[in-house]
């Protein structure tokens, strides 16, 4: 028995040792890194896997996809959406040319009021023409977006010089040869050709086309709708 107990203790010292020479560290091992906030980080490995950091929320560009486009910013959710049509002092300088080849003023008629469903006004002018008719600049001034839309189809956005307006030319068959974003056009230019791409009627081929006083940020996206009609020439 005394023999077994000296077995049993010599066992728990033998092990308590070679744990200790197992858990000990070299001397001239480096001392452990300590990881903080000014640690560069590691290659390939995001910074916030390192120092606890959330990883940076990512950039969401609006989905403008389903948008009726440009739209006003503070149109009510429902009910009527009372007209814009602007003085002389709120439009751009001078008449805009019918920017459809070969459709005179005369022949336009005002669809800017024209309701659009139960919610929304149409805000804008159709000016019906042959699928293919060549599609114009109502003025000068600088393309800042082609954009495709579920309800407008193919279209552009253009600036006027003072980047204080923007014309909106929807449901393009297809844009003209060198018209690209950034491109400087005339009055007269050629833009694109009338189609009935988005949610136009196939029977009925027309330009959709619009005016909008731009917003201070000047998203192409975004201004207060105004009456082109008036402001139609040959």
């Amino acid at each position: 028995m005394k023999k077994l107990m000296i077995f049993v203790v010599g066992l728990l010292v033998g092990a308590g040792v070679l744990f200790v020479l197992l858990g000990r560290v070299p001397d001239d091992a480096p001392p452990p890194e300590i990881i903080t906030a000014d640690t560069p980080a590691t290659p390939g490995v995001p910074a916030y896997a390192i120092d606890g950091q959330l990883p940076p929320a990512p950039v969401v560009e609006p989905d403008l996809s389903d948008a009726e486009l440009p739209l006003r910013p503070d149109a009510p959710a429902g009910g009527a959406i009372a007209s814009t049509t602007a003085p002389s002092s709120a439009t751009p300088a001078g008449k805009l040319l019918v920017p459809v080849q070969g459709i005179k003023a005369a022949q336009l008629s005002d669809t800017f009021d024209q309701a659009r469903g139960e919610q929304r006004r149409h805000e804008a002018l159709d000016i019906m023409a042959p699928q293919g008719t060549p599609v114009i600049a109502a003025a000068d001034g600088k393309v800042v977006k082609l954009f495709q839309s579920k309800p407008g189809g193919l279209t552009v956005y253009q600036f006027d010089p003072t980047e204080q307006y923007a014309y909106y030319y929807a449901h393009l068959d297809r844009y003209a040869e060198g018209v690209t974003e950034g491109k400087e056009l005339k009055r007269g230019d050629l833009v694109g050709y009338v189609g009935v791409t988005g949610n136009s009627d196939p029977n009925a081929p027309h330009l959709h086309f619009a005016l909008v006083q731009l917003t201070p940020e000047k998203q192409w996206w975004k201004g207060t709708p105004i009456n082109p009609y008036p402001l139609m020439t040959d």
